[in-house]
């Protein structure tokens, strides 16, 4: 016999990704490849025609046959994707160890106990009132 779910929510964690459509995926390389021809005109350079060569290229593709980059589009989606594994789980830590980390230490270290987690032999309750009280119980009915 099956047991029914907890929740009704799917927790799984793979995900079906989508790329870009072929022709959006050679319209923006061919941004990339033209920004990177132009920009030694900021600084007195000369302009780099093998990068603008690559934009043109991209571009016509994109334009007359966008089905031909498709392969090109999996594999950037490919590397995206890879990047989004290995690159992820290190910002994550970092921000985990270098901020949340130090600041929970800092706070323990000044005594502070914002969600108000001690265990308190002398209370009553922990019920916290609140000053002015809340909305009215009648008015809460059919919330949902």
């Amino acid at each position: 016999m099956k047991r029914p779910a907890a929740t009704h929510e799917r927790l799984a964690r793979e995900e079906n990704v989508q790329g870009s459509s072929n022709r959006s995926f050679g319209l923006v390389f061919a941004a990339v490849f033209a920004i990177i021809g132009l920009w030694p005109l900021l600084g007195d350079g000369g302009v780099r025609i093998w990068s603008l060569a690559i934009s043109l290229a991209f571009l016509v593709v994109a334009l007359l046959r966008p089905v031909l980059l498709a392969p090109l589009n999996r594999l950037w989606t490919r590397f995206g994707l890879l990047l989004h594994h290995v690159v992820n789980p290190i910002i994550m830590g970092l921000l985990f160890y270098l901020v949340v980390t130090p600041t929970g230490l800092v706070m323990r270290a000044l005594g502070k106990d914002l969600l108000r987690l001690r265990f308190d032999r002398q209370a009553k309750s922990y019920w916290i009132e609140r000053q002015p009280p809340g909305p009215a119980p009648e008015s809460m009915k059919d919330q949902f």
